[in-house]
């Protein structure tokens, strides 16, 4: 018969078991460098496609005007990573590339084309796409926009991605535009951010839809948007910490998690819970100097995050698992958007 010591003691170790497994605070299970062969390595993403990890960023001399090329990376595992691709445009500095998996399967590649004048100053600047059935062919980079846009990530609801262009010139980016497309090649104006006050200092946004349609916008540098359709007007919360890079992401049961560049003594980047007013650094990566734009991805109960970091010396591309605390084990349903495992779609047989 057990006795209420022997139930005390077995409810106990019980206690120190699961306290094991589920701790209160974000754990980093793994981090490793899965890319360094560009002179300089920055500004990253990650997606899930055909049961694979795809990770885009931009190789180019230094993190300033230089002629920038668009590196797509693969791996079956997160461990061996191969190129898959390297997208390029004559005397065109391709920038901050995102990826997103489109209705019809393919893969879509978003990213900012500078163009610079006599000295390496700014000249004029607009977004490009690139297209991929397969991940590993990718088509010549299109133009869209008009001069000084810059579409910065795009998320799918639907049949529409959704994106924010930080619009201004040349470095100095003032206010954020939402756009919607179907293709990726056309655009159509939704509205644009008004911030308290007049403020004009919307820049690098990320999109994300919550279950109930709501639509929350995490915006460089202290901003956090919310909006119900048809997404014309905003509300708008100014956070306590400045981001860079910003990204976030909606996990099954509901918690939002971000990442971006930490402004303290040294930039770092850092893991933040997140609410739709508030933003709360908990977890700092190995990293430090030129660092951060995460890629996100929720897979196997797991956070697989990318990023850049100079940390080691060379500015170089970091994927890190982190385990999330949760009360609840978290399933395995894909989140409706770009940041959850996509890997059981099939691209359809369309022109790339």
């Amino acid at each position: 018969m057990l006795t209420r010591r022997m139930l005390v003691e077995a409810l106990s170790s019980l206690l120190l078991l699961c306290g094991a497994t589920h701790s209160s605070e974000p754990e980093i299970l793994s981090v490793e460098k899965i890319w360094d062969q560009g002179e300089h390595n920055a500004f990253t993403d990650l997606i899930r496609f055909e049961n694979g990890w795809w990770c885009t960023f931009r190789e180019a001399k230094v993190h300033g005007p230089s002629i920038g090329k668009v590196r797509v990376i693969t791996s079956q595992d997160g461990e061996k990573w191969t190129s898959a691709g390297l997208v390029e445009q004559d005397g065109v500095d391709l920038r901050d590339p995102k990826l997103s998996i489109m209705p019809d399967g393919r893969l879509m590649l978003i990213m900012g084309g500078s163009v610079y004048s006599v000295g390496g100053r700014y000249g004029t600047r607009a977004p490009r796409v690139s297209f991929s059935k397969t991940g590993q062919n990718w088509a010549e980079p299109k133009k869209l926009l008009a001069e000084d846009h810059w579409l910065w990530r795009v998320t799918w609801q639907g049949e529409w991605g959704w994106s924010v262009s930080k619009l201004g010139e040349g470095r100095d980016p003032r206010r954020g535009m939402v756009y919607r497309t179907r293709d990726g090649l056309e655009w159509e104006w939704i509205t644009e951010f008004r911030l308290p006050n007049n403020t004009w200092n919307a820049s690098e946004t990320t999109l994300r839809f919550m279950t109930d349609g709501e639509l929350i916008a995490l915006t460089r540098p202290h901003w956090i948007g919310t909006s119900k359709p048809p997404y014309t007007s905003w509300s708008w919360t100014k956070m306590k910490e400045n981001i860079g890079g910003p990204n976030f992401i909606r996990l099954p049961d509901g918690q939002l998690w971000a990442s971006g560049r930490h402004y303290g003594s040294q930039a770092t980047t850092v893991l933040a819970r997140m609410t739709r007013d508030s933003y709360d650094p908990v977890l700092t990566l190995p990293s430090g100097g030129d660092c951060s734009y995460p890629g996100m991805v929720w897979h196997d109960s797991l956070l697989w995050m990318s990023y850049y970091s100079t940390h080691e010396g060379k500015t170089s591309i970091y994927l890190a698992k982190i385990r999330i605390p949760s009360d609840a084990d978290q399933d395995e349903s894909p989140a409706n958007d770009n940041n959850s495992d996509h890997s059981r779609r099939t691209p359809r047989d369309d022109a790339g």
